[in-house]
């Protein structure tokens, strides 16, 4: 993607225009700059090789930093940056290796760093070295004010959990001054093999109460190769809190479930909780992603964006056992949300540039069977998302990213979606862009009747 053509318009907030041919402003330079300086994440693919089940923190004192299992399932890793794109080349440290035998010389599953009280604290899930599946959820603690430094990591013990059994995927989370920990587990009397519960905290390493099961696998998408719940993650929005978790077997139908609470209700009620009846992200054959699931939450470095974090494989067919396919991979993608304040997730994006959503007045430009429609606001984010794919002659053509093998094609009056696309130039305008054909430049996409089609004047389109 050449960045220069990224033209971006005026104030967010402007109102669409339509401007006649010849009418375009005068076009500005635009420096060379990072996905991340103009969408908010890095559209690298993946953002980390090999590092299932992936963890970004907050920004502390400026930098990121990323854990996740090793193919290996014998340590913990950190890596650091000062920016999420930074994550893919930054220099890997291990800062706990299991030890050859006995107690948790087994797994080393989803480990997770959290700064609380100003000390570091990595939740991560172990087993016995004689009993691999005696699976349970362990603390390590650092004092030291870089988490990097080896020399201050001790294993602070293991979380007593209300029964001894099956037990993985802990993570925590501080909510109106009081701490929670979020974990799945197979309950004993229950027909499954994992459950999420919550439980307030004494400390970063003791429960304070009885545990709660938020959710039990039941439906179609959550039972396929295995009953699951697992792999919880929280993000506190808009007066709730939303709780994601991944279900099935960790091949191709992994996918994710969402679990919302309002913010001020009593998050160990079970009562206070509602799981969505689907799933909100899903394998795609289309973007060849799949098995998306055990995700995590950050946020950009404008301080506003929020950013999925997930794994994915970018093949279907695995050989042999799918958790010793070393190929799951971290990745990261913009979330979107809905109107109402919900989350909407969208696809596991595929390989290509910056992703951008086009919109005027009336609403966001959408990807129909037919052609391009305009919605006031689409459920389905996907077919909202486009790419803008440099040519060798300067030109672009405008790529769907939910069907990467559609162009934007135009045909005298008639825009529709085939897999050769027509070159387009982007026209800096106020409040966005106009977009007009390179063949002639007096023919521009506009919006009409709440559809994409053509004229000699084009409507501004604000890219998001």
């Amino acid at each position: 993607m050449n960045r220069r053509t990224l033209l971006l318009g005026g104030a967010a907030g402007a109102l669409a225009t339509v401007l006649p041919a010849g009418a375009e402003g005068a076009p500005h330079a635009d420096p060379v700059r990072t996905d991340a300086e103009i969408y908010g994440v890095p559209t690298t693919q993946p953002l980390v090789s090999r590092r299932a089940d992936p963890f970004i923190s907050q920004r502390v004192d400026g930098k990121y930093y990323f854990t996740g299992s090793v193919p290996e399932y014998d340590r913990v890793v950190l890596r650091a940056s000062t920016t999420l794109a930074g994550l893919t080349d930054a220099a890997e440290t291990t800062i706990w290796t299991r030890p050859a035998s006995g107690k948790m010389g087994g797994f080393v599953w989803a480990p997770e760093l959290h700064r609380i009280d100003g000390k570091w604290y990595v939740y991560f899930t172990n087993s016995d070295a004689n009993d691999i599946w005696h699976i349970r959820p362990f603390v390590l603690e650092s004092s030291l004010a870089d988490p990097m430094d080896p020399a201050g990591w001790s294993v602070k013990g293991e979380i007593a959990l209300e029964w001894d059994s099956f037990a993985l995927d802990a993570t925590t989370f501080a909510h109106r001054g009081k701490r929670y920990l979020l974990w799945a587990q197979s309950e004993p009397e229950i027909a499954a093999n994992s459950s999420v519960y919550i439980a307030e905290m004494a400390n970063p390493w003791t429960l304070k109460s009885k545990p709660t099961r938020l959710t039990t696998p039941t439906r179609t998408w959550e039972i396929q190769g295995y009953k699951v719940n697992e792999g919880p993650a929280v993000l506190v929005r808009n007066g709730r809190v939303f709780v994601t978790f991944s279900a099935s077997a960790t091949d191709a139908n992994y996918c994710m479930g969402l679990l919302t609470a309002d913010a001020g209700a009593n998050l160990l009620d079970r009562a206070s909780w509602t799981k969505s009846p689907d799933p909100v992200f899903v394998s795609s054959d289309a973007t060849k992603r799949w098995g998306p699931g055990h995700n995590s939450f950050t946020v950009a470095e404008d301080g506003k964006t929020d950013v999925l974090v997930y794994h994915a494989r970018d093949y279907k067919q695995i050989t042999g056992d799918p958790l010793y396919d070393p190929n799951r991979h971290a990745r990261v993608q913009k979330l979107y949300w809905h109107p109402d304040g919900t989350p909407l997730f969208g696809v596991p994006v595929g390989d290509g540039g910056p992703i951008v959503r086009l919109s005027d007045r009336s609403g966001f430009v959408h990807r129909s069977a037919t052609g391009l429609d305009v919605l006031p606001a689409p459920r389905d984010l996907g077919a909202t998302q486009f790419r803008f794919v440099a040519g060798p002659d300067g030109t672009e053509t405008i790529q769907s990213v939910d069907q990467p093998s559609l162009f934007v094609t135009v045909s005298g009056t008639a825009v529709t979606l085939t897999a050769a696309g027509t070159p387009v130039r982007r026209i800096p305008a106020r409040g966005g862009v106009t977009i007009r054909t390179a063949a002639d430049p007096a023919l521009y996409l506009r919006v009409a009747a709440g559809a994409v089609t053509t004229g000699k004047s084009g409507t501004v389109f604000k890219l998001s």
